[in-house]
C-alpha cells in the first residue's frame, strides 16, 4: 500500500523505517527541509508539501501516518478519515477527549481502520508478559506498578511539549498515557481515578511529574509514575498475581536492555523460581505495530464476519485521555 507521513520529525522517521515493503509516496511538514530529508529516503515519493491538506486527499494514498505535535493530531486524523484513508495517529491522538470523540464517530461512519500509536504494546517483553498473563501463569491479578521517565535536556522547558496550547498537558499526557494504556491492557477499565501532577524541576507551565492511583471495579490497583526529572531514563512495569509476578525492565537504547523476569511462587513460598528473558538488538515495536495495523486493514477488505480487533485503537486513546483529565482535575481541586 501507499503511505503518506504528516510530521517528519523523529517519530515520523521512526514510522517510515517501520513500513517495510509499503511505499512512502507523500510527506508533509511545516519544516520544508525536514520533509525533504525524509522524502530523500524513499524512491517512491510523489509529493513533498508544507500543507498536509492536499496530502490526505491524494488518490494514490491508502494510509496516512500522523506524527505531528499534539495540537494537530485530531484535526488531521479527522480529515484523513473523511477522505476515506486508514490512519495511524501517534499517541495521545488528541490534546483532550473532547477533540477525540468526533474523530471516533467519523471513523465508525467511514468504516476505516484507525490505530493509535501505542507501540509499547508491541515490545517483545511486554507482548510475552501479556501472553503469560493470559495463560494464567501468575494467577488472578492483584495489582500492578509502573514507572516511566527521562531526564529532559537543555532547553526542554522551551520545547513544544512545555506549551499547554500545543501539547495539551505535560508528562502525564506524554509518557503517562503509555503507562495508563498498558495498565488498562492488563487490568481492564478503571472505575476510580486518583492522582497528582506537579512541576518540581522544569520552569514550565505543564507538569514534569505525574502520579496515578487507579482502581478497577474488582478492586485491582495500578500505581503509576511518569517523570521528566528521572535523570537516568527508566522503564519498569511489575504485574503481581496471586501465584507469581511479571516484571518488565528497559525498552532498549537509553532505557537499558529490555528484559522480562518471571517470578513463580512455590508451594512452600520463600524465594520464587525465577526465569529471565532478554531482548537485545533494535526496537522492533514500531515495525510490529505497523504490520498489525496493515493486517487489520487487509482483513477489513475481505469478506469476513468479524474484523480483527485493532490492538490499541481510538477508544483506548479516549479512555487514557479521560483518565489523564481526571488526574488533572483532582490536582487542581
Amino acid at each position: 500500500m501507499n503511505v503518506a507521513i504528516i510530521g517528519c520529525g523523529l517519530i515520523g522517521q521512526k514510522r517510515f523505517s517501520a513500513i517495510g515493503e509499503h511505499h512512502l509516496v507523500a510527506v508533509a511538514d511545516v519544516d520544508a527541509d525536514r520533509a525533504r530529508r525524509l522524502a530523500e529516503r524513499s524512491p517512491h515519493i510523489q509529493a513533498i508539501l508544507a500543507d498536509w491538506r492536499p496530502i490526505v486527499k491524494r488518490a494514490d494514498v491508502q494510509i496516512v501516518i500522523v506524527a505531528t505535535t499534539n495540537d494537530a493530531l485530531a484535526e488531521i486524523t479527522h480529515a484523513a478519515i473523511d477522505a476515506g484513508k486508514h490512519v495511524l495517529v501517534e499517541k495521545p491522538a488528541a490534546r483532550n477527549s473532547g477533540e477525540l470523540a468526533p474523530v471516533i464517530a467519523a471513523a465508525k461512519a467511514k468504516d476505516v481502520v484507525v490505530k493509535a500509536g501505542f507501540n509499547h504494546r508491541f515490545h517483545p517483553a511486554i507482548r510475552k508478559a501479556r501472553q503469560m498473563f493470559d495463560a494464567g501463569e501468575i494467577g488472578p491479578l492483584m495489582f500492578l506498578r509502573a514507572r516511566y521517565g527521562h531526564g529532559g535536556r537543555l532547553g526542554y522547558e522551551r520545547e513544544w511539549r512545555a506549551d499547554p496550547k500545543i501539547a495539551g498537558g505535560g508528562e502525564m499526557l506524554d509518557q503517562g498515557v503509555h503507562l495508563i494504556d498498558l495498565a488498562r491492557w492488563f487490568a481492564g477499565d478503571f472505575t476510580d481515578v486518583r492522582g497528582k501532577v506537579g512541576t518540581f524541576f522544569w520552569n514550565m507551565p505543564v507538569e514534569d511529574n505525574g502520579f496515578a492511583l487507579l482502581t478497577t471495579a474488582a478492586g485491582q490497583v495500578a500505581f503509576l509514575h511518569a517523570s521528566c526529572s528521572e535523570w537516568k531514563n527508566l522503564f519498569s512495569m511489575e504485574i503481581y498475581g496471586k501465584t507469581g509476578k511479571l516484571q518488565i525492565d528497559g525498552l532498549g537504547g537509553s532505557y537499558g536492555l529490555e528484559k522480562l523476569s518471571f517470578y513463580k511462587m512455590l508451594p512452600k513460598m520463600g524465594p520464587p523460581e525465577t526465569t529471565i528473558w532478554e531482548y537485545p538488538g533494535d526496537d522492533e515495536s514500531w515495525r510490529l505495530e505497523f504490520a498489525h495495523f496493515v493486517d487489520c486493514i487487509q482483513q477489513r477488505g475481505r469478506t469476513l464476519r468479524h474484523h480483527r480487533p485493532v490492538n490499541g485503537d481510538l477508544t483506548d486513546a479516549l479512555a487514557a485521555l479521560k483518565i489523564v483529565e481526571k488526574i488533572y482535575a483532582e490536582s487542581k481541586a
